[in-house]
């Protein structure tokens, strides 16, 4: 960094001297009782949502820093307001810290949101779209200018303000003002997006318009640089808003201002961006589960500040940071361009680890997941994994016609006096769950009738409004908690009320509706419990009752899927070394305690005995010793190209050069898997094939084979 540069950036503080100084200290400590209060709501919310969703679990939270300014960013927002609650439940399991989010102004003027938004201690955020207004009269696009509005009977010199935004009806859309020419003609920055025939249409003919003014977000920024510099934590969804597509939307530039910011005005500042993925199975139903993975802190460097406090580098500086960011948030969420990738990923991966013998956890699945999409964007142009990519989707529709789930398919045997017995104890098994549960089902049907209906007229509503949702299923599980939140409550009421009008006679009242509310809390939450195995079971009766009425088709769906499942395994196995060698294999160092040692040492003596048993083999050799003994120790030996060092819910434990039982392994995958866990090495790779494993094969080749030459 030159004198010259420090100089521009000092005059450029100097400049902006004069306009902090007229923003007021909006920073206060939090005193007591709103700490208290935080963490009531919190461990409140908490318990509430852990009824919602089956599992929540986390990833890497190690990796975020104890002490100092941290940012939280968080992505996709694929659930609304249900995203924070998970986040900060997780990052407090972790470290232990209170997060302060950024959230729409808009959302705390809502009643239920808003007052426990204000509860954890959100800061508001005025959004110029929240402020569309009509405007007169009517705008169409130029036909030879897309940047170029032409207006009818408008007054856009009295009406709109550049860098304000143009909006259309319906909230289609909106765009901020460039420049104003004149009182029917006006630029704008960025195209609208006409990928909508109803867009196209609307700019085409000529429509209505709304304006929204520049919003001076000022003073929010002064205080979240407060914040931070009292060593307070932000949290953010620099995506701008919640949606339910499978890629990330492009990030706002305002995390990146908050972070430089704060570390421009504070010297001593030090803050650390850490991406959060949000990753969901089912993010809207009931009893889904979550997993949030942390990622490795970005560090800012004092020469990319130096950088943003110089007027002429600033959106240099503040791109580079945002760009930063986005990869951070790339390598922990799982993005892909559309849903059919999605779920030929996931087929994928189902059809591959069901030959694993080690069960993957949540976490695991998402880092395979997101390693297959990795591999899939390299090698989806290849014939043979076009045809690959479409016998999945057949497969995936055989599911749907026989409605079995994939896991199920394997386990199913044709069996027919066997399996009519099985069917028959777990339908007597799921009868009894549905008596078990049936008072708790009686007592709450109420909530899941009203919640279903609102959660269903809100993602109307949210669909409408938004131009980039598919169908708005990320308010859905948001509207079903909060139905459930108030109401809830009001229905053990209710229930309570009736109960000791009933029954309470000459006892006391008011002990009477107390056991009343308590005894239907119970009976509904036991109800879910019973209720989890009661759908596992029910789960389970399809498979038998294929296999008792349709035992050919499922016999040719199981082997549609073995065929499947081998030339799936044949091409990852050929891929597994460089999709999963890299993995860190430090994934839980949080959760490793005294067991977790113990392994490791009885590992490290588990691998002196297996050289031990090498040198021990050479010298067998070297005396002709028979070949028996020999193959027993190179099975031991074999075995130790998966190591169970580290913990269990690293990758590296998972044995991915995976062949199923008696099934023969591909030449090319017997090339990889020796040449990654022996001293081997292959001079010359001949392909025997024109096969998609051949390819990977040999373009891995080339590649190791030219780091060496290096």
């Amino acid at each position: 960094m030159t004198k010259a540069d420090v100089a521009k950036a000092k005059d450029s503080k100097s400049s902006k001297g004069a306009h902090d100084a007229d923003l007021e200290d909006v920073y206060e400590e939090p005193p007591f009782h709103r700490t208290l209060i935080y963490d009531f709501v919190l461990w409140l919310l908490i318990n509430i949502f852990n009824c919602f969703f089956r599992e929540i679990r986390s990833r890497g939270g190690y990796k975020i820093p104890k002490q100092g300014p941290v940012i939280f960013v968080a992505a996709p927002h694929a659930n609304q307001f249900v995203d924070p609650v998970i986040l900060v439940g997780q990052i407090r399991k972790s470290v232990n810290q209170r997060i302060s989010f950024l959230i729409a102004a808009k959302s705390l003027k809502m009643k239920v949101v808003g007052f426990l938004a204000r509860c954890i201690m959100s800061i508001g955020v005025v959004r110029p779209q929240d402020n569309l207004k009509s405007a007169r009269g009517k705008i169409s696009l130029d036909p030879e200018n897309p940047l170029k509005i032409n207006g009818q009977g408008t007054k856009f010199l009295e009406d709109v303000q550049p860098r304000g935004l143009l909006g259309l009806p319906k909230s289609l859309g909106f765009v901020e003002i460039q420049t104003i020419e004149s009182d029917t003609v006006l630029y704008i920055r960025k195209e609208f997006k006409t990928s909508k025939p109803e867009i196209k249409s609307l700019l085409t003919k000529g429509c209505s318009f709304k304006f929204a003014p520049k919003v001076d977000q000022s003073k929010v920024y002064h205080q979240v640089f407060e914040h931070l510099n009292h060593k307070g934590s932000i949290g953010i969804f620099p995506e701008g808003g919640s949606h339910d597509r499978p890629d990330l939307l492009p990030l706002k530039a305002g995390v990146a201002i908050m972070a430089l910011g704060c570390m421009d005005k504070h010297a001593e500042a030090n803050v650390k961006i850490v991406p959060c993925g949000m990753n969901y199975f089912h993010p809207h139903k009931f009893r889904s589960r979550a997993v949030v993975e942390f990622g490795d802190p970005i560090e800012i460097p004092r020469e990319l500040v130096v950088k943003y406090g110089n007027p002429e580098t600033n959106k240099e500086a503040v791109k580079e940071l945002l760009d930063t960011v986005t990869e951070g948030l790339k390598a922990v969420t799982v993005n892909t361009p559309d849903y059919e990738t999605l779920m030929v990923v996931q087929a994928m991966r189902r059809l591959y680890t069901a030959q694993l013998n080690t069960k993957l956890s949540l976490p695991m699945i998402v880092e395979m997941n997101r390693r297959i999409v990795k591999y899939y964007q390299t090698y989806k142009d290849d014939p043979e994994f076009r045809q690959l990519k479409n016998d999945i989707l057949k497969y995936n529709s055989h599911l749907q016609q026989f409605n079995i789930p994939d896991h199920l398919v394997e386990t199913a045997k044709v069996d027919f006096t066997k399996n009519l017995c099985l069917l028959v104890f777990r339908s007597i098994t799921l009868f009894v769950s549905v008596i078990l549960a049936l008072p708790g089902i009686l007592l709450f049907s109420p909530i899941f009738l009203v919640s279903k209906r609102i959660s269903e007229k809100k993602a109307r509503q949210a669909l409408a409004n938004s131009t980039v949702k598919i169908t708005a299923k990320d308010v859905v599980a948001t509207w079903k908690i909060l139905m459930a939140m108030v109401f809830a409550p009001l229905l053990y009421i209710f229930w309570s009320l009736l109960f000791t009008l009933y029954y309470g006679g000459s006892h006391n009242k008011i002990l009477t509706f107390c056991i009343s509310y308590v005894t239907c809390s119970l009976v509904t939450y036991s109800a879910l419990i019973i209720g989890d195995m009661g759908m596992d079971t029910f789960k389970s009766l399809r498979p038998l009752y294929i296999s008792l009425t349709s035992p050919k088709g499922l016999k040719k769906l199981q082997k549609e899927r073995l065929e499947l499942s081998d030339r799936i395994t044949e091409v990852m196995n050929t891929l597994g070394a460089e999709l999963f060698m890299d993995i860190d294999t430090h994934i839980y160092e949080d959760e490793i305690d005294e067991e977790a040692e113990d392994r490791k040492t009885a590992e490290l003596k588990r691998r002196r005995m297996l050289r031990k048993k090498k040198e021990k083999l050479q010298k067998m050799k070297l005396e002709n010793i028979s070949s028996e003994n020999t193959s027993e120790v190179e099975q031991t030996q074999e075995s130790d190209a998966i190591s169970l060092m580290n913990s269990d819910n690293s990758l590296s434990n998972i044995p991915f050069f995976s062949t199923g039982v008696d099934r023969p392994s591909s030449s090319a995958s017997s090339v990889m898997a020796e040449s990654s866990s022996s001293d081997f090495e292959v001079e010359n790779f001949e392909s025997k094939g024109n096969n998609i494993s051949d390819k990977i094969a040999k373009a891995i080749w080339e590649k190791r084979h030219g780091e060496k030459e290096e």
